[in-house]
């Protein structure tokens, strides 16, 4: 197992490059602790599989270093850096059978017999593919041989990361579930090194104990799941994650009071100050729809909104409102009154989060 660090890491496709979105990675540094759970997560095209595919080796670095342990490894090729990579799409041997091909990464470091027969047959117990050991892979479905591909990554114990490039994709959505959580056991019971690129939220807080969030080939945050969704660093990752994402709305500060528009807000003096310091025309903002307040009546700091709409979604229901024009979504539970026509919303200061050029910053103290 290994610590692996990116050291001002950058890397572009373009052989001039000259600006920012010129490249697939913008410089950063990062550090994956030894032993750890992550989650990769992003939309496509922000450069995960460029990133993971630099740690593993097959593709070097426009700029930056990749360290394992402190070392340089730039220069190492793939099998000369010990990592197990999953792919999106099933590499295993046809011919061979399940066992044969869960054997073979041990087989090929003249691993002694015995061992091999023991690692084997632990993995195939954890992936429930002990019934299948002496099929031929080409006889199996999909979901059974990305389970195979799966395991020959996670049979040997001596690597020093398993990376897994979206691994779910082929796989049924019925199993999804239960693979995740199964990686997720193999991660307690051998404390390897993982990081699992994924554009699927739910896999990544289904899996990771943290989340670095992709977005246009910069890392924007770094996290558990629970402060992704309660403190978003950026924009993106307040939009990305949660269903639905979180409500955005730009403002400015005009004759002493805070507008969306020409909706005015009622905020504390805390929110006021904090616009009014920013220095950027772009400031937002931003409340997750759990964290409104809906009211049937007037209260106090209470804004009056029209209610375009509710969704019921068994549990709770989703109210799209319009504040001024300003579209707000808001959760109301189930134990609640789903507001008609007009409600009243409250933004509770504490949940509230100012975001200047699309970065969350921190509020000024009382």
């Amino acid at each position: 197992m290994a610590e692996i660090t990116l050291k001002s890491l950058a890397h572009s496709y373009s052989k001039n490059p000259a600006t920012a979105q010129d490249y697939a990675i913008r410089e950063m540094n990062h550090v994956w602790h030894q032993g750890g759970a992550y989650a990769l997560l992003g939309p496509s095209g922000c450069g995960k599989s460029t990133m993971l595919n630099i740690i593993s080796g097959l593709l070097e670095p426009s700029n930056g270093e990749v360290l394992f342990d402190g070392k340089v490894v730039n220069s190492l090729p793939p099998e000369e850096r010990n990592i197990a990579q999953v792919f999106q799409f099933p590499v295993i041997y046809d011919t061979m059978t399940v066992y044969d091909n869960l054997a073979f990464p041990l087989r090929n470091m003249k691993t002694p017999e015995a061992r091999v027969h023991e690692r084997v047959m632990e993995v195939a117990d954890v992936l429930e593919l002990t019934p299948q050991l002496k099929r031929k892979a080409k006889n199996l479905n999909a979901d059974e041989k990305q389970k195979v591909s799966m395991g020959r990554g996670l049979v040997r114990d001596d690597v020093s990361a398993i990376l897994f490039d979206e691994p779910l994709t082929v796989i049924d959505p019925q199993l999804k579930w239960k693979l995740r959580r199964k990686l997720k056991e193999i991660h307690h019971r051998f404390r390897i090194t993982m990081v699992y690129v994924t554009h699927d939220q739910l896999e990544a807080s289904t899996f990771a104990d943290k989340i670095a969030v992709m977005y246009e080939g910069q890392v924007v945050q770094f996290g558990t799941p629970r402060e992704l969704f309660e403190t978003p660093n950026h924009t993106f990752v307040g939009y990305f994650i949660g269903s639905p994402g979180m409500n955005f709305l730009d403002v400015t500060v005009r004759d002493g009071k805070v507008f969306s528009g020409e909706a005015p807000l009622l905020v504390d003096k805390r929110v006021y100050d904090g616009i009014a310091r920013a220095t950027s025309d772009n400031v937002k903002l931003g409340i997750r729809p759990e964290f409104i307040e809906v009211h049937q009546e007037p209260v106090e700091d209470g804004m009056a909104v029209k209610v375009e709409h509710a969704q019921d979604l068994g549990t709770y229901s989703i109210v799209y409102a319009s504040l001024g024009g300003i579209s707000l979504k808001a959760r109301v539970e189930e134990d609640q009154i789903t507001p008609v026509d007009k409600a009243w919303l409250r933004f509770p200061s504490e949940k509230i989060g100012l975001y200047v050029d699309d970065f969350r910053v921190e509020l000024p103290h009382e």
